[in-house]
């Protein structure tokens, strides 16, 4: 398994550049959903401007969040299911380790979560002596080769068909092919028996509804419904942003959703989830219990600078457009959540100074606030991010991050406070340099504290004569 950590950002960053396997399988996936996804919201009956309007839905929601998930707690109950608000990811595992004791569950099977990947709960299920089994194909492939999701809906992009055809012939008895058709139908075929054999289904919620009082889950593959269904319990983890106020509020979100994650104008399979089989029903759960995640959430939502983050819908468009994300791909990133909607979310979660390289690793491009279907201001975050990096927060149990590297630009302020000092300070950097190492009339390598600079670029050298120098001598 995959050993996630945001503070070996750097380290595991470097191996994914060199792995030519997954730069090729990043690229292909960003060229194939970039310009498609902008077509999508371009081709909007309402036009693209229906982004505003959803982060305005979603402005209201998170506005109102206490009211609203009091509300959807008091329809879910109505309709017979039970509803637990976990503090943290202690407290929603053991719960639902609580609810699988009661019912004597040795093997769940999962609809797609990101929720249960953030708190944990597969190694916790299985520590108990529950056998955790992925449904998603992309979870399945990726859980048998042991490691975790590298994308919010693209799990095994990191995997060739050759290297799937391996692991299901090592792990499924099946004669090796690298063919999708007949890997597909192997995995069907293991799943299957899965699905017939579970004692407790588990799932996300893509997004509830206060109105109504139910969760729609969204997939392409139809085993959510599967595992929502056939066990005779159900178990759904739903970070307590994920909710509409109204179902016209709902339905604007869902469509967004369906464009952002894979430019769909829907997905192959929407649920909806509200509670367990009623009588006379032979479909569905003889129990349905809804666990509502905080996990740092509130304190993100008492944050202005940060609450903004929380109108999030785990659509993954970001990630798609980001040029960081497709050079190192999600397992840098340290949490179950990566690119730009990571590097702000991990931090908050997480510890800003634990997981400090994620923000500033990202370039500020702006690419994933333009293809975010609710118009949410992530560079803005990450700019945030870094001043809390630089300066300290005591809110946020921030140190400074580099407090040598502040005093240094401390430094510069002073000599650009004064002409005198500048020219000084010109004069004695053209000196200086003659000393370093250049090639092709560049600098090489800077000394410390300057060398992180060079790194993996060169400078140019200072100009024998500045703008004003070279002004005077024109004018005279």
């Amino acid at each position: 398994m995959h050993k996630l950590d945001p503070r070996r950002y750097r380290q595991t960053a470097r191996t994914a550049i060199g792995d030519p396997v997954l730069q090729g399988a990043l690229a292909n996936l960003q060229h194939r959903l970039k310009t498609a996804t902008a077509e999508a919201y371009q081709a909007l009956a309402e036009g693209p401007g229906l982004r505003q309007i959803a982060h305005d839905i979603r402005r209201r929601a998170i506005g109102n969040l206490d009211t609203l998930l009091s509300e959807l707690a008091e329809r879910i109950t109505q309709n017979g299911g039970r509803v637990f608000f976990a503090a943290d990811a202690d407290e929603a595992v053991t719960h639902c380790l609580d609810i699988a004791r009661r019912h004597g569950v040795k093997l769940a099977v999962k609809g797609k979560s990101m929720v249960t990947e953030e708190i944990g709960l597969n190694p916790a299920l299985a520590a108990a002596g529950i056998e955790p089994v992925e449904t998603d194909l992309g979870e399945y492939i990726v859980q048998l080769a042991g490691e975790r999701p590298s994308h919010i809906i693209a799990p095994a992009v990191h995997k060739t068909r050759r290297q799937i055809g391996e692991l299901f012939a090592r792990k499924l008895g099946i004669a090796f092919t690298d063919d999708p058709p007949t890997l597909t139908l192997a995995a069907r075929r293991a799943l299957r028996e899965k699905f017939l054999a579970a004692d407790m289904g588990i799932s996300g919620v893509n997004l509830a509804c206060a109105e109504t009082g139910h969760m729609a889950v969204l997939s392409n593959e139809g085993n959510i419904r599967m595992s929502t269904t056939l066990p005779r319990v159900h178990v759904a983890f739903m970070g307590m942003e994920r909710i509409a106020h109204r179902l016209v509020d709902h339905d604007i979100l869902i469509r967004l959703l369906c464009r952002g994650a894979s430019a769909q104008k829907m997905a192959g399979y929407v649920s909806y989830i509200g509670g367990p089989a009623r009588p006379g029903q032979s479909d569905g759960p003889q129990e349905f219990h809804l666990i509502i995640v905080d996990n740092g959430r509130s304190r993100i939502l008492a944050d202005q600078t940060f609450r903004e983050i929380l109108y999030c819908i785990r659509c993954a468009a970001c990630l798609n457009v980001c040029p960081v994300y497709g050079k190192i791909g999600g397992y840098p990133y340290g949490f179950a959540y990566s690119g730009p909607v990571g590097a702000v979310v991990t931090p908050l979660m997480t510890g800003i100074n634990r997981a400090a390289d994620l923000c500033q690793g990202e370039t500020l491009c702006g690419a994933c606030r333009q293809a975010c279907p609710v118009d949410i201001d992530i560079p803005r975050m990450l700019l945030a991010l870094r001043a809390k990096l630089a300066a300290g927060d005591r809110d946020w149990d921030v140190v400074p991050a580099h407090p040598a590297e502040a005093r240094l630009f401390d430094f510069w302020a002073w000599i650009m406070g004064r002409r005198r000092r500048y020219d000084a300070a010109l004069s004695a950097a053209r000196l200086l340099q003659r000393l370093l190492p250049r090639e092709n009339g560049l600098l090489r390598r800077l000394p410390p504290p300057l060398s992180g600079w060079t790194e993996s670029r060169d400078m140019p050298p200072v100009a024998p004569q500045s703008f004003l120098q070279r002004k005077r001598k024109r004018g005279k």
